[in-house]
């Protein structure tokens, strides 16, 4: 079986955390996810709000950086629960519980309000903060190349040629 979403919306309030008796820390938060598709009545996009929880260490990082307004990458599960209101009626809901949350754009692109097309500033961001104390760490160096070898060739070869070919094999 496979049960495994994405979504990705803006906060539509501060994430609430909370812990439970033994002290797990639990944050919960609404997205407001933009469909794919307009109306055709109105023109407009329509909009869900879909309700994510998040629990442990990730539901401790979405409360300290996250906020109302700010875009989301959510990944995690679909679960549906049945609960008695206290009017004693039967009722059903739908949540996410996130195993990943990352940032849907940068800390200045989330300050500046909403922006209603996908990505804001051109393209997603998930690393950290683009300014500020949060950074993504740095992409590893490329190995150098083994003594023996010469550069690749100008053509975009992935290889490169031996230096010391004296056309004998080690074996």
């Amino acid at each position: 079986m496979l049960n495994r979403i994405i979504i990705m919306g803006r906060l539509t309030r501060d994430p609430e955390l909370r812990h439970t008796q033994t002290g797990t820390a639990v944050a919960s938060f609404t997205l407001a996810v933009d469909r794919d598709f307009k109306d055709k009545s109105t023109g407009e996009r329509s909009t869900d709000f879909i309700d994510v929880v998040a629990w442990r260490q990730t539901g401790e990082f979405v409360s300290r950086y996250f906020t109302k307004g700010r875009m989301a990458v959510v990944e995690g599960r679909l679960q549906i629960r049945d609960w008695t209101d206290k009017d004693g009626g039967k009722r059903r809901s739908a949540e996410i519980v996130a195993d990943n949350v990352y940032f849907g754009d940068s800390k200045r692109d989330g300050d500046g309000g909403y922006q209603s097309s996908g990505y804001a500033s051109g393209g997603g961001y998930s690393g950290g903060y683009a300014s500020g104390g949060y950074a993504s760490p740095a992409a590893p160096a490329a190995p150098a190349a083994p003594s023996g070898y010469g550069a690749p060739s100008m053509g975009g070869d992935q290889f490169a040629e031996l230096s010391d070919d004296d056309g004998e094999l080690p074996f």
